[in-house]
């Protein structure tokens, strides 16, 4: 088994809000991988007092927990119980009814000799790869189907879209929403690879259009993780000096983590 993890902040001054993390349990059978991708604060109040960071650093180490320790409980229960958890913890603080109350979108995978099992949450992404090379990329598309004009401000979107129904869903504060992910099972012997992405690290696919998801994953089986966001990097770059244009992109740089697995 070969995994690899690689994850970075958008500015070298600013703190990376993903978390990732690869567990293998004692027994040696199976593992699990964790990505969060922590959604970047409004600069008015979240009715928090404490950061993204702090936020997913306490859910990512609780899902970890949970998907090792429990392999028998279904990932959409471990992020409800997770969530849970993250949520009592400073529920006596912070107004955790607040649209904006720290927050993260998730992936989590899970392998056992027999099964491999997903969820997926907001705009993160999942490939998986059979034995034969075929590569699908597990999305919750919620978020990329909602019109231009319904994103067009902050208040709009908290308003009417923000984990709503109609919306999109994110992992916040009510543990109702694990129910919303995008779940499955996969039989062991039919996956090969596994590549979790933030949007960060997808903008290579989804943004600037370098190759499919197929490509996307064979980049990173020949130059690392670390190639991957080093790409992506160079191509924001190039279109922040403004030699080429990118639509659907909103900041030059985004905090990008890519885990990879081979089972």
């Amino acid at each position: 088994m070969r995994t690899e993890l690689v994850s970075e902040p958008g500015l070298a001054d600013h703190p990376n809000e993903d978390f990732a993390s690869v567990g293998l349990p004692a027994s040696g059978q199976g593992g699990s991988l964790v990505v969060l991708d922590g959604v970047t604060p409004p600069r008015t109040a979240s009715g928090c007092l404490h950061s993204v960071p702090w936020f997913t650093a306490r859910l990512g180490g609780a899902l970890t927990e949970l998907t090792v320790s429990l392999p028998d409980l279904p990932l959409a229960e471990a992020l409800s119980r997770a969530i849970a958890r993250t949520s009592a913890a400073h529920a006596e603080t912070c107004d955790l009814s607040h649209p904006r109350t720290p927050q993260a979108t998730v992936v989590l995978a899970r392998w056992s000799p027999a099964s491999v099992e997903y969820l997926v949450l907001s705009d993160s992404a999942l490939l998986v790869e059979a034995p034969d090379g075929t590569v699908s990329a597990v999305l919750d598309d919620r978020l990329a189907r909602l019109p231009r004009a319904a994103l067009a401000s902050e208040a709009l979107v908290d308003a009417n879209l923000r984990n709503r129904e109609g919306g999109f869903f994110t992992a916040a504060a009510d543990p109702a929403v694990a129910a919303r992910a995008v779940t499955g099972v996969l039989p062991r012997d039919g996956v090969r690879t596994l590549a979790a992405l933030t949007d960060g690290a997808a903008r290579w696919v989804e943004k600037f259009g370098e190759g499919d998801w197929a490509q996307c994953l064979a980049l990173v089986r020949k130059q690392g993780a670390r190639g991957l966001v080093d790409r992506v990097r160079e191509l924001e770059r190039v279109d922040a000096a403004g030699d080429r244009t990118f639509l659907g992109r909103g900041k030059t740089h985004d905090d990008a983590t890519v885990v990879y697995a081979e089972l």
